[in-house]
C-alpha cells in the first residue's frame, strides 16, 4: 500500500456543505451506486446534513488517506455520550445496561469510504486500523446493512460482531445491523 494515512485536525470548525478538505469526491467516489439508487437516505445532500451534524460532537476524529496529495479515503467518528442519540431506534437491546454511555465507554466509528479505485488494496483496514488503535473506549460500534457483503466480510474478518438491529431516527433511514468490536484487540 502507497497510501500515507493521517489524523485530520477540525480545530474545533463546523464544516458546512462540504466534505472533508472541501472535496466533493469524497464522497461521490465510494458511493457512486448508492447515490444513483435514488434512494432519498444516499443523497449527496442527506449524507452532507447527516455529516454536518457528526462533526459537532465532542471529540470528534478523522482520518485520511492520502495518494500524494489526493485524498483516496477517509474514515471517522466520535465517543458516545450521555446525550447521544446512537442507540435511538434500537429494535432491541442485546443485554441490560448495553447502551448507557459515558463517553469513555464506546466510539462510533460512522464511515469507512475510500475510493472505487482504491478499494480492495488495504486502505479501508488501514483508516480503520488508524482510527481505533490507542483509543481509550473499551469498546467501537457500527452500523453496517445486511446488503453490504464486501464490508460486511471485512468487519467480521476484523474482529466486530454483530448484536443487534438498530433503525437511525435519520428520514429514509433503512434497518441496519449494529456490530461491536471490544477495543485492543484490532486485528
Amino acid at each position: 500500500m502507497l497510501a500515507t494515512i493521517r489524523s485530520e485536525a477540525l480545530q474545533n470548525e463546523r464544516i458546512t456543505n462540504r466534505p472533508p478538505h472541501g472535496r466533493t469526491g469524497s464522497y461521490h467516489l465510494p458511493y457512486v451506486e448508492a447515490i444513483a439508487s435514488g434512494d432519498p437516505f444516499h443523497s449527496v445532500e442527506a449524507f452532507m446534513h447527516r455529516f454536518d451534524s457528526y462533526t459537532a460532537a465532542p471529540a470528534f476524529d478523522l482520518v485520511v488517506a492520502y495518494q500524494g496529495d489526493d485524498a483516496i479515503g477517509q474514515a471517522w467518528g466520535w465517543p458516545l455520550t450521555e446525550q447521544s442519540v446512537w442507540w435511538k431506534g434500537l429494535l432491541s437491546e442485546p443485554e441490560p445496561g448495553f447502551t448507557h454511555e459515558n463517553g469513555r465507554r464506546t466510539f462510533a466509528l460512522s464511515e469507512i469510504m475510500v475510493s472505487r479505485e482504491w478499494a480492495g488494496k488495504g486502505i479501508a483496514h488501514a483508516l480503520h486500523d488508524h482510527l481505533l488503535s490507542g483509543r481509550p473506549e473499551s469498546r467501537a460500534t457500527l452500523l453496517v446493512g445486511p446488503e453490504n457483503t464486501r464490508a460486511y466480510r471485512a468487519y467480521l474478518q476484523w474482529g466486530w460482531r454483530k448484536v443487534a438491529q438498530l433503525r437511525p431516527g435519520w428520514d429514509n433511514a433503512p434497518t441496519f445491523d449494529v456490530l461491536i468490536l471490544t477495543l485492543g484487540k484490532i486485528r
